[in-house]
C-alpha cells in the first residue's frame, strides 16, 4: 500500500535514495491513518460494513484517497530530515498540492478550510445525536476547523462516540438537562405575535433541536448552525428563518451549489428556497451568490438564465430575468459583470457569447448561473452533477442574518465538514 506513495514523496524532494527512515515514516503514517474515522465513500466501496480500527481493519483500504496526502508528505519529511532530499518542500503547501490532485473540489474547499482554521468559530450541529454529525464533530476538532457543539442527549452522544472509537471530548448542549428558560423566553418574544404560546415555546426549545440551535445562534451562544441531515429541507429551514431571519440588507435567502469540474467552477442559484422568484428576488440572489463566489477566491461573472437570448422571446417569464439585469446594471454596488437573459449554452460557451453577442457585459463564460425558478435550478444542478461529472458542494444558504446551512438528507461526513468550514468563514466576516 505504501509503494507508490513512498516513490511519490521521494521523487518530489529529489531524494538520492529510499532509506529506512523514509520507509518507517510511511509505515507510521499508514498506522496513524488506520486509526482515523473512515470516509463514507470508502465504507460504501467495501460493502457498507463498519470499518473501524481493530482485528478486521489494520491498515487503510487501497481506495482510501487520504493515503496520498497523509503518507507522501511523511515520506518527504523523513527524506529531508535524514539528508536524503536534494530539494526542500514546505510540508503544508506540499500537502495541499497533493490534495488538489484529487479533484477541483478539494482544491476549492482547501481555500475555505484554511480560512476557517485560521480563526475557528462555534458551530452548533442541530442533529447532534446522529452518527455522522458526531463523526464530523470529531474531524472538525482534529483539523482545527471549528468548535462544534452537538445538540442532543449527553448519554446518547457519548455512547455513540465511544462505539465509533472516537477519541475526543465533545461539547454538548443537552435540551433535557440544564436551564434553558432564557431560550424559551427569547423564542416566545420572537413568535408570540405569530400565534406561539409560552407553553409551545418551551416544547419547541426542549423537543425540536432546530429551534434550540436557532435560538442558540440568535442569542450568541454559537456563531453558526448546521442542520438538515435527517429532515426535509423546508422543515429544517423553517426554524432558522423564523428566529434568525434574513440579513439587514437582504429580503430573501437562497440556496447555492458550487459545482466543480476538471477545469471550471460554477455557482448555481437558487436551487433550494424560492419557488417562483420575481425580478427583485433574482437580482438579490445574484448579488448574494457573487459574494459567496468571492469567499472561494473566485471573481464572479453572472448570467441570468432563460430560454431566450437578450429579448429573442418576450413574455412574463423572460421579462423577469431581463428586468433583474436592468436592476443590477443600475445598482452602483454591483462591481462584477452580469448580463441576461440568456440561454445556458450562451452563458457557458465563449464562442457563442463573444461572437454572436459581442455587446454582452461578459467577456468570458459565466461562473455564476442564476436560474429563473426553483424547478429549473434544482433540475439544472442535478443534471450537471449526474451527467456532467461535476462534484457538488452545498447547498450553501446565502442571505441569512447569521450563518446557517441546511444539509441534504443523506449527506456524507465530508459534506458536513465542508459546510461547517463555509459556516465558519461566514461567521468570520460577521
Amino acid at each position: 500500500l505504501g509503494f507508490p506513495f513512498i516513490f511519490r514523496g521521494a521523487l518530489d524532494v529529489r531524494a538520492t535514495e529510499i532509506n529506512e527512515e523514509m520507509k518507517r515514516a510511511a509505515a507510521e503514517a499508514l498506522a496513524n491513518l488506520a486509526r482515523q474515522d473512515v470516509p463514507d465513500a470508502v465504507v460504501k466501496a467495501y460493502g457498507d460494513g463498519p470499518l473501524q480500527f481493530g482485528p478486521d481493519y489494520l491498515i487503510p483500504k487501497p481506495l482510501d484517497q487520504r493515503v496520498l496526502y497523509e503518507v507522501t508528505p511523511a515520506v518527504a519529511e523523513a527524506a529531508m530530515e535524514s539528508g536524503a532530499a536534494r530539494r526542500e518542500r514546505d510540508l503544508d503547501d506540499y500537502r495541499e498540492e497533493l490534495e488538489a490532485r484529487l479533484g477541483k473540489s478539494r482544491e476549492m474547499m482547501r481555500v475555505v478550510l484554511n480560512k476557517a482554521a485560521s480563526n475557528p468559530k462555534r458551530v452548533v450541529l442541530a442533529e447532534g445525536e446522529d452518527e455522522k454529525m458526531i463523526r464530523a464533530a470529531s474531524q472538525l476538532v482534529e483539523e482545527g476547523i471549528a468548535e462544534p457543539i452537538l445538540v442532543g442527549r449527553t448519554k446518547e452522544i457519548l455512547r455513540t462516540a465511544e462505539d465509533l472509537g472516537l477519541d475526543f471530548d465533545p461539547t454538548i448542549a443537552d435540551p433535557e438537562s440544564g436551564e434553558w428558560n432564557h431560550y424559551v423566553d427569547h423564542l416566545y418574544e420572537r413568535r408570540q405575535r405569530k400565534g406561539l404560546t409560552r407553553t409551545e415555546a418551551a416544547e419547541l426549545v426542549r423537543g425540536d433541536s432546530n429551534y434550540f440551535a436557532s435560538v442558540m445562534v440568535e442569542v450568541g451562544d454559537a456563531d453558526a448552525m448546521l442542520t438538515g441531515l435527517t429532515h426535509h429541507y423546508p422543515s429544517a429551514l423553517r426554524p432558522p428563518l423564523q428566529i434568525i431571519g434574513t440579513a439587514d440588507d437582504a429580503d430573501y435567502a437562497a440556496g447555492v451549489y458550487m459545482l466543480t469540474f476538471r477545469n471550471r467552477v460554477i455557482f448555481c442559484a437558487d436551487a433550494t428556497v424560492n419557488l417562483d422568484p420575481d425580478e427583485n428576488v433574482l437580482a438579490e440572489v445574484t448579488k448574494h451568490t457573487a459574494e459567496l463566489a468571492r469567499r472561494f477566491n473566485v471573481e464572479p461573472r453572472a448570467a441570468l438564465l432563460s430560454y431566450s437570448d437578450f429579448g429573442s422571446v418576450t413574455n412574463e417569464g423572460t421579462r423577469k430575468p431581463r428586468n433583474a439585469v436592468e436592476q443590477l446594471h443600475a445598482d452602483p454596488d454591483v462591481d462584477f459583470p452580469v448580463d441576461g437573459e440568456m440561454q445556458a449554452d450562451t452563458a457557458l460557451v465563449e464562442e457563442m457569447l463573444t461572437d454572436t453577442y459581442d455587446f454582452a457585459e461578459l467577456d468570458d463564460p459565466a461562473n455564476v448561473l442564476v436560474f429563473p425558478n426553483l424547478e429549473a435550478g434544482n433540475i439544472g444542478y442535478k443534471l450537471l452533477q449526474r451527467l456532467g461529472g461535476a462534484e457538488a458542494i452545498g447547498p450553501m444558504l446565502v442571505g441569512m442574518d447569521k450563518p446557517v446551512h441546511v444539509l441534504q438528507r443523506g449527506d456524507e461526513v465530508k459534506d458536513i465538514v465542508n459546510l461547517a468550514g463555509v459556516a465558519v468563514v461566514d461567521a468570520q466576516s460577521e
